[in-house]
């Protein structure tokens, strides 16, 4: 049992930090590489975003090669975002705001792209297919 109000205050303020700690770790969604299966141009990921999250998918690929990103989802609320590294630039059609669900388009330079998932309403459970040419 706690003694004093410094004693209480120590316990509140250590029950914070901790939950502020387990916040930031739950709530950040899936980081996960894309691989294609050997002799394939093409992977399908099944996944699901927490309302607020946003799930990462990485992908390397070089100038000049067209990439195409589709995306379905049961309730139609799952979109996407396709960013160059470092989540600044994105490319045209498929940045923030334009809720792109099919895209498709030449890459501007060698890079790790980011495909940014997350659902407009709600949680989104989501089927995200990519492939290179």
């Amino acid at each position: 049992m706690l003694k004093s109000a410094l004693q209480l205050r120590r316990y509140l303020a250590i029950s914070f930090v901790c939950i502020f700690a387990l916040s930031s770790i739950i709530g950040q969604g899936v980081k996960q590489k894309i691989r294609f299966p050997r002799g394939s141009s093409s992977a399908t990921v099944h996944g699901a975003v927490v309302r607020g999250d946003r799930d990462r998918y990485y992908l390397s690929a070089s100038k000049g090669q067209t990439m195409s990103v589709k995306i379905t989802s049961e309730e139609d609320n799952a979109v996407f975002q396709i960013f160059l590294p470092g989540e600044e630039d994105a490319l045209p059609g498929a940045a923030d705001g334009d809720d792109a669900k099919d895209w498709s388009g030449e890459l501007p330079k060698d890079a790790e792209y980011v495909i940014v998932v997350g659902g407009t309403r709600g949680n989104a459970s989501y089927t995200l297919k990519v492939s290179i040419e």
